[in-house]
């Protein structure tokens, strides 16, 4: 039975690969995406997200995707994402305390255009998609689930494919509303195999299939000004606000796998392994914002709130997590933000957040998650030419820096395995730095 028990891991290992092609067998366990962990564009990141549900540029789609009607031209943006962390876990038992500092590394590009000379209604129409892919467009999806003895981050690492795509229009004046779809993959492969002891296969028999999944993001845009005072000028104007709701999303795999061996493992009752677990959890949110701008500068806040306790029923259905009896807080995160315009061309933006860890758990055995208090602090810097030598519209230049300072916060670690690869009980102590740099260009027409 060991044989056959080595074995099964085997299988399992296997099915699991060809059900996650493409995927990194080096990724960290991650819960949260770009989006959420970053931000998308360099004003996302340099506002610390608290002017993102108010960028004009395609990643409204996702932030808010009613903003999309702000601007009438169409834009074509192109941009480049990399996140170096360095996560610490300090314990008895372990001589360095560097944990994780694999960075990640994504190619991001996204389009928005007006459609409304599509169709015979005198109504604007806009459509936007934002996608991005690991490690310089070289890995669609990164995805692990497993056990950690040592400890593992709850969120940070390789970001899987990220796709966003969305519309808006004006509802009435000054009110614009919208929708989009996030779509995220659920892979299934299912796998039999006749093997003997020395585990040589004969008989394979391999299924694979992958279907999307759709969440929705639904948002609303009001311009005071335009809305209260559309003819006249009022001590409303500049002022704007905005709501925005997304439902949760999360990469799936499942996989069944049945084994037969001769003489010992009968074709009448084969040895099945099924496990179906989870990745890249991004949790329902409610957001509301608010903006006052002028022709020089703008500011605006946000209220987030993340209902991470979705994610207990989540692991629950878990058959690698479940054992981790992890607990979820719903959390509520500020954002703060300002934009500010130095000259005809240039601009400079700043943010600041304060995010609590939605962990509740000091103790998940044998996962072993981590999670922490952080202070997140932006700074972007944009510049737009609104003539250029060979093109007819303005381009647009950004770069965005974040900074992350994770609190030290205690963990006691669990393992429940018989051989003990770790001993029980010891506490690491953790924290950490994450720095994030992107940069963008953006075509108008």
């Amino acid at each position: 039975m060991v044989v056959s028990s080595r074995w099964s891991l085997r299988t399992l290992s296997l099915a699991v690969a060809v059900a996650s092609s493409g995927l990194s067998v080096n990724a960290s366990a991650n819960m949260g995406q770009t989006p959420t962990n970053y931000g998308l564009l360099p004003t996302d990141v340099g506002s610390a997200q608290a002017l993102s549900m108010f960028n004009t540029q395609v990643s409204a789609t996702y932030y808010n995707p009613s903003y999309l009607a702000k601007d009438p031209r169409g834009e074509l943006t192109g941009g480049i994402l990399h996140a170096e962390q360095e996560l610490r876990a300090s314990a008895s038992d372990r001589d360095g305390d560097v944990l994780s500092n694999s960075p990640s590394q994504q190619v991001l590009i996204g389009m928005k255009t007006n459609l409304s000379s599509l169709t015979r209604l005198d109504h604007p129409l806009y459509l936007g998609f934002v996608a991005g892919v690991e490690k310089f467009s070289k890995e669609m999806m990164a995805f692990e689930s497993s056990t950690g003895v040592e400890g593992q981050f709850l969120n940070y690492g390789r970001q899987p494919l990220f796709l966003n795509i969305g519309g808006a229009t004006t509802f009435w004046r000054g009110i614009d509303i919208g929708a989009s779809a996030r779509i995220t993959l659920k892979s299934t492969a299912s796998m039999s195999v006749t093997t003997d002891l020395a585990g040589n296969t004969q008989y394979e028999a391999l299924e694979v299939s992958a279907e999307p999944s759709l969440r929705t993001i639904l948002s609303s845009t009001v311009d005071l000004g335009d809305t209260f005072c559309p003819d006249s000028d009022c001590w409303l104007d500049g002022f704007e606000t905005a709501v925005a709701y997304r439902t949760s999303s999360y990469a799936k795999t499942t996989v069944a796998a049945e084994t037969i061996i001769p003489g010992l493992i009968p074709a009448s009752d084969p040895l099945i392994l099924a496990v179906a677990t989870y990745d890249s959890f991004e949790p329902s949110v409610y957001s509301i914002g608010a903006q006052y701008s002028t022709d020089r500068w703008r500011v605006g806040i946000t209220l987030e709130q993340q209902n991470w306790s979705d994610l207990e029923e989540k692991f629950d259905q878990d058959n690698i997590k479940d054992q981790a009896m992890a607990e979820f807080d719903d959390i509520l995160i500020p954002r703060i933000g300002g934009e500010m315009k130095l000259g005809e061309h240039f601009g400079v933006t700043l943010g600041l957040a304060y995010k609590e860890s939605p962990l509740k758990s000091d103790t998940t055995p044998d996962v072993n998650y981590f999670d922490n208090d952080k202070y997140i602090i932006g700074l972007g810097l944009s510049a737009e030419y609104n003539r250029t030598r060979y093109l007819t519209y303005p381009v647009r230049l950004d770069i965005g820096y974040q900074h992350q300072m994770l609190e030290e916060r205690d963990f006691t670690l669990s393992n429940t395995r018989a051989d003990g690869q770790q001993s029980n009980n010891i506490v690491a102590t953790t924290d950490g730095d994450v720095d994030v740099i992107t940069g963008s260009i953006t075509l108008k027409f």
